[in-house]
């Protein structure tokens, strides 16, 4: 259950770095409504972070929580915010889901 809870916790890393990359292309108004979900999704991934190292080593769930958020990130910037999908980001997103897997693998 603490591996779920961890990929749910990664996820709202990615939420959060999703709606400050909003927030940077709106403004007035609109922009507050991305600020309060960004404050909402740190809230939820930081919680499950927590919950997660309860029974998972912190290194271990550190680096993997890091790596959903950073390879989700990238994704998100690469199809919503449009930004290049090179093939060197897309390589070494490759390897760094691999180094995730390999950690989750090595963590028993």
């Amino acid at each position: 259950m603490s591996w779920i809870i961890l990929i749910i916790a990664g996820l709202f890393e990615v939420a959060f770095a999703s709606c400050l990359g909003k927030a940077k292309e709106t403004s007035g108004t609109e922009s507050y409504f991305w600020y309060a979900g960004f404050l909402v999704c740190l809230t939820i991934s930081m919680l499950g972070l927590m919950k997660a190292t309860q029974n998972l080593p912190i290194g271990t769930a550190y680096a993997v929580w890091t790596g959903i958020g950073a390879i989700g990130t990238v994704l998100v910037g690469i199809f919503i915010f449009k930004e290049p999908a090179t093939f060197w980001r897309l390589f070494f997103i490759t390897t760094l889901i691999g180094s995730i897997i390999g950690l989750k693998s090595a963590s028993h």
